[in-house]
């Protein structure tokens, strides 16, 4: 007996996935990914740059995938020109330096122009001396900032004596003080730009200023003994003032004797 035989064609296999390509663990097929050593890719070769500066020509040897940054690095060597005062120009025109050389289109034997910034030199010249005067400033403002302290905490050992009944010399609060002014004087010198140092120097002179008025006042107790207090004291209690707040209302009419009013009477019927 013939078996009928059936016309459904079985389902192909799929063939394994080749070496470049992966499975990922959702069932996606992906390129495979070279972990270490296997995924570094020889790096291109380096290119030759011909570089006009002036009359001189430099030539300098560099990746393709470079930028223009690092082109201006190596020229700085060359040329003695900084980085950021070089304008280096490719094919008529001025590249940045975040630029990419490959990106640019340059290749092996291209030409470069390097030329001098002026108006760049000038902003970073000015960049530098801003940058020194805020050194200096912060500098100067720590040394003070230090000066300061000791009279501070003088100033501080002074008020607790003061409130202890104490008495201080007054020679002592004149040299703090004095030493206190020197110290305002060298902060008002200060020139300052940046905010961060404005408010620095502020903190500073006000703090010089509160601790001179709090030996201004200290001054002020010292110069009056305490047993002038003492002495007021002792007037109050031996001449007292005795203040009544109850008043009493009185008719003199009504309070006259008897024979008081006779001679009233009289003496109105004589006239």
């Amino acid at each position: 007996m013939l078996r009928k035989t059936s016309n459904k064609s079985t389902p192909a296999t799929p063939s394994p996935p080749s070496a470049d390509w992966e499975v990922l663990p959702g069932g996606m097929l992906v390129q495979k990914r070279t972990i270490g050593a296997a995924s570094a890719t020889a790096p291109p070769p380096s290119i030759r740059i011909r570089v006009k500066h002036g009359l001189d020509f430099h030539e300098i040897y560099i990746s393709p995938e470079s930028t223009f940054g690092e082109v201006k690095k190596l020229l700085w060597g060359k040329t003695g020109i900084h980085p950021q005062e070089q304008r280096l120009l490719f094919k008529e025109r001025d590249r940045d330096s975040p630029a990419y050389l490959d990106t640019a289109g340059v290749k092996d034997g291209s030409r470069m122009i390097v030329e001098e910034d002026l108006t760049a030199r000038a902003k970073r010249l000015l960049e530098m001396r801003r940058a020194a005067r805020a050194e200096r400033a912060a500098k100067s403002l720590a040394a003070i900032a230090v000066a300061v302290d000791g009279p501070v905490s003088k100033v501080s050992e002074m008020e607790a004596a003061v409130r202890r009944g104490e008495s201080v010399p007054e020679k002592e609060v004149a040299e703090l003080i004095e030493l206190l002014m020197a110290q305002l004087l060298r902060l008002d010198k200060i020139s300052v730009e940046e905010t961060d140092a404005k408010r620095q120097r502020g903190i500073q002179v006000r703090r010089v200023q509160r601790n001179v008025e709090k030996l201004d006042m200290i001054k002020l107790k010292s110069s009056h003994p305490m047993h002038s207090s003492v002495n007021t004291r002792k007037q109050q209690q031996r001449s007292p003032v005795v203040v009544t707040t109850k008043w009493e209302i009185f008719d003199p009419v009504a309070t006259m004797p008897e024979w008081m009013e006779g001679a009233c009477d009289l003496i109105a019927t004589i006239k």
